[in-house]
């Protein structure tokens, strides 16, 4: 059953995203070369604490951690380790705050030192198909307008999708209805409706779509070894629009990246 919010917990929500928004900034500030990331795990905990929230992934279905780190070839879910990160490594940063009652979800993949430019190309990609299904989320579109948005983007690039992982509404709990796949058919799947608050989030493979799960029970693998890049955004349909809750800003400010992707999706300016 899709959970429709109000404006007051729309506003409440877009709260929580943004501690995890400035979470990610604070990580953007901090991860490089050398650098392990329990360490930048511990960093987060703390920072999302510090204000006022709690972190939404440590102990979810028994995670143990605050962040999923996935460098290279983990697509998501990967378990923080002492293993430093090397130039040359992307690796997607997940990250949730829950405070007034609501989860902030959302997730960047950062490149470390020099990356090879077909790795580079990837993550851009994917980043710009986090848009492209985005524009999708609207009155009167269908749970798979997004997905087949996102499918026929990266599948242009020669990009595998992801089949057996999804976004996802997002609420009072971090999974709700209605599973958002990045595929699918146009004019099919749930209705979007005036309130409903969803998490997109692409995970693309440069290679094959298909992956594998390791031992530990939670990471998750490209079947090929090749890379994976995952951007994700918690978005709420607001009068019949989409509007992005969370923002990659703080991760530019941190980066000295100058970008104005997200203003069509925001109706109110964001104030660093």
């Amino acid at each position: 059953m899709i959970i429709v919010k109000s404006r007051e917990e729309i506003e409440l929500m877009r709260e929580s995203a943004l501690i995890v928004s400035k979470t990610l900034g604070m990580i953007a500030s901090e991860i490089k070369e050398g650098v392990t990331t329990l360490y930048l795990d511990k960093l987060a905990e703390t920072f999302i604490r510090d204000h006022g929230a709690e972190p939404s992934f440590l102990g979810l279905y028994g995670f143990p951690n605050s962040l999923c780190m996935s460098p290279n070839a983990q697509v998501v879910h990967g378990i923080p380790n002492n293993t430093p990160l090397k130039s040359g490594d992307v690796i997607s940063v997940d990250c949730g705050a829950y405070k007034n009652g609501y989860h902030g979800d959302h997730a960047y993949s950062f490149e470390i030192g020099e990356v090879a430019p077909e790795t580079k190309k990837l993550l851009q990609v994917t980043k710009e198909s986090l848009y492209v299904g985005i524009r999708e989320f609207k009155l009167g579109n269908r749970v798979e307008d997004v997905g087949n948005a996102i499918q026929k983007y990266t599948e242009a690039h020669g990009y595998g999708v992801v089949r057996e992982l999804v976004g996802h509404g997002v609420g009072q709990k971090m999974h709700e209805d209605p599973e958002m796949p990045n595929y699918g058919k146009k004019g099919r799947g749930k209705l979007f409706v005036e309130g409903m608050v969803v998490a997109i989030e692409p995970m693309i493979n440069m290679g094959t779509r298909n992956i594998k799960q390791l031992k530990d029970g939670w990471t998750i693998l490209t079947a090929d070894g090749k890379p994976s890049a995952h951007f994700e955004h918690d978005v709420a349909i607001i009068d019949g629009k989409p509007e992005i809750l969370s923002t990659f800003a703080y991760v530019y400010q941190a980066l000295g990246i100058v970008s104005n992707e997200e203003d069509e999706f925001r109706q109110t300016p964001l104030v660093l």
